[in-house]
Order: structure tokens, then sequence, then C-alpha cells
């Protein structure tokens, strides 16, 4: 798929740049031909010898490397690649992007480039979430610049949050989808994700402990396989990610009306943690305390969204996936889920409190389908969503395979 393609790689300097060199091995195996650029700071983390060695080429790092200027400047250098990839791009690479500083050969390279532009940020929580950071990436944005992650989890420096790099297959993915070679270009998928707050009265609601990080993940993979994503969200932790229509609800009702408003789609991957019951009569006045007596709270039964869905005649989709958050035999209830709702997949996964995966940042699952029920090891949430892209993907270009 990338056979041909010339991607121009800046390596920012960073724990994260030895997955650089995966990413270098992995595009060349692919056919994809890699010019590295190796910042002085990458230059502390992965040496310009493993660098050149897994391209094939000479590490470009100096800008005033008379003989290199002599046989390609770097304004050609710049504009002879199909893609520019910047992975690890640090928040000083950002800074320099946002403002348009070119004081070495890779900032002068993102200012002088004609190409499109992807950044796999890697940085520090604390660096990644300020204000100054935050404002960059806007720009960036704003700019056309294209992101992949950063990821949440445990940092090099013991701290945990958004800051870490995004694995080399969501890198890959995203690079397909710039390239415009995604497998899910033209296919709509519509993706479910977070909980759902089912009010008691003005200010209580039943909810879970679902972050929406995976649901998340699963929409960005997407996305990054060049689908047009439809991201219909409760009341999640983690921010959509971008270059999806995101369509924000509150209840498991919102939510039914917003996913049947969204049909027909190729595929729906219903992640979202939905309420099952609501308050049937939910108080529209703070329920005060009467002399200690305790409210009666009389429950209903919240519309079935997977299973609407899963029966339809006329704008089923062509591919229907479940979860199953199970605590306790998790493989018979996730299989009698899939036959009572009328899915074609169900990922299923045990989110008992020992597993930390509800909430977590990663996750075990079991993928059941017509085929049987396929086990994958733990890996984080972002690895899952890829690999569960690819699948996707899979089944909709060879539907008689999947």
């Amino acid at each position: 798929m990338l056979a041909g393609k010339h991607i121009l790689l800046i390596i920012g300097g960073g724990i994260a740049a030895y997955k650089s060199l995966d990413l270098i091995r992995r595009l060349s195996e692919r056919g994809a031909e890699v010019t590295p650029v190796l910042t002085q700071s990458g230059s502390q983390f992965v040496t310009p010898l493993s660098v050149s060695a897994l391209a094939g080429k000479e590490v470009h790092q100096d800008l005033f490397d008379l003989t290199k200027e002599a046989e390609m400047g770097h304004i050609q250098l710049s504009r002879a690649a199909d893609l520019v990839v910047v992975a690890p791009a640090t928040a000083d690479l950002l800074a320099k992007m946002a403002h348009g500083l070119a004081n070495d050969i890779a900032s002068t390279l993102l200012l002088a480039t004609d190409k499109r532009v992807l950044v796999a940020p890697a940085m520090n929580v604390r660096m990644w979430t300020h204000p100054a950071t935050q404002r960059n990436r806007a720009t960036l944005l704003g700019d056309g610049v294209l992101f992949v992650g950063p990821d949440e989890g445990a940092m090099a420096c013991g701290e945990f949050g958004p800051g870490r790099m995004s694995e080399v297959p969501e890198i890959l993915a995203a690079i397909d989808a710039a390239l415009g070679d995604g497998p899910l270009r033209g296919r709509r998928i519509l993706v479910t994700s977070g909980p759902t707050h089912e009010p008691i009265d003005p200010v209580r609601y039943i909810a879970n402990r679902s972050s929406g990080a995976q649901g998340t993940a699963i929409a960005q993979a997407l996305a990054n396989l060049g689908a047009d994503v439809v991201f219909v969200t409760g009341p999640a932790e983690i921010p959509p990610p971008d270059a999806v229509r995101v369509i924000k609800v509150q209840s498991a009702k919102d939510m039914h009306a917003a996913v049947m408003s969204a049909l027909p789609v190729d595929a729906a991957v219903f992640a979202a943690a939905v309420a099952d019951w609501r308050v049937a009569s939910a108080s529209d006045q703070k329920i005060k305390k009467v002399n200690g007596a305790l409210p009666v709270l009389e429950f209903a039964e919240n519309p079935d969204i997977l299973a609407d869905v899963s029966h339809l005649s006329d704008q089923r989709p062509g591919l229907v996936i479940g979860f199953a958050a199970e605590t306790h035999d998790v493989l018979t209830h996730a299989t009698a889920k899939r036959l009572r709702k009328g899915c074609d997949w169900i990922v299923a996964n045990d989110v008992s409190p020992s597993t930390g995966i509800m909430g977590g940042t990663e996750n075990a699952v079991t993928v059941i389908s017509d085929a049987g029920a396929e086990t994958w090891p733990r890996m984080g949430k972002a690895e899952v969503a890829a690999r569960l892209a690819r699948r996707i993907a899979d089944a909709l270009t060879q539907p008689k395979e999947a």
C-alpha cells in the first residue's frame, strides 16, 4: 500500500524516539522510501548509525552542511517527500511549527515544505496539558497539520496521563490515511462511546465507571484508516478525537435518537457503556431529605440500542459490533449476548475491579463472531483499537471472509 511512497521522517528528542526505529523498519517493509532527519536532541536517544542502517540512507542532521546543500538543498528535501512525519514530536518542535521558527534543520524543513505534515506528539503529561502546548496544537490543527495521539499511560518520568507517543501500528494507519490510501476511505462508520447519565433529579444521576477511552481510541483508529466517523459520545472523561463528527449526548434515550438519526452507515461499533435502566419519573426539583426517610425510585428499562440497530430491516449496517463488559463467566455471557442482540461481533472483556480495565489504559478482549472466539493478549487500548479497526477494514472489503 505504501510502495513507492517517499516519507520524510523527522525524529525529535525524547525517550519515544526508540519507536521511530521500528517505524522505519515497518515503512521499509511496506515498500516506502524513508529519508530520516535526526534532531540534535533526538541523537541523544537513538544513534545516526542505527537510523541510517534501517533506512538505508544517510541521516540528515546539520542545516549548514555545505556538501548536502550542494547536492540537495533543504528546500528541495522538504518538497521531495509525499508526506512529512514527525515522530516523536516534542513540545519544542510543536512550538516551533506553530510560531514559524526555523533555527535547525528539522524546523526549517517543516517551514519550507509544501506537503502534508503528520505529527505524533510525545512529552510529559504536564507539558502536553499546558495551555501553551494546547494553544500550539490548536494553531497547527487550524493550519492543517495532522495529529496521531498522544496516548494515555505511564510515562518514563514516572507520571501518568496523556503524552505517550502512539504505537507504531497507529502511526502507520495514520500515514495510510494521510496519503489517501486508507482502506476505509469512502466508508461511513458509527462509533458510540462513554457512559450515559440517567437523571434522578436536576443534580443527581445514575452512571457507570466508563471513561470513554476505548471508544475514543476506536473512533481515532477508524479515522486513521480513512473512514468518515460519526462519534456519538456520552459525558466521557476522555476528549473526543480529531477529524471525526462528534455528537454529544447525556442519556440512553438521547444516544438512541442520535444513533438512529446517523444511519445509514457501513458499520457500527457500540462501545458505549449504556445504562440499562433509568428512573421512570425523574424529579424536576432536587429531592430533599424528609425526616430521614429514604426516597423510593422506580426504574424503567432503557432502549436497547444495539439490538434495535441489529434488527433493522432496511438501514441495518453491513457490520454491527457490540461490546460486552462482564465481571464473571465472560465468554458465556458475551456469547449469549451476541445471539440475543443479533449483532455480528461481540468484543468481550472482563471489567471486574481486579483487572483495572474499566477506566484504565489497557484492555484484554475476546472477539466473538460466527467464526468463533478469538482472544487477544492484554495491550494498550489504542493498540486494541488499531487491531480492531484493521479487522473491520478487512471485513468491509472482503465480507465473505469476515
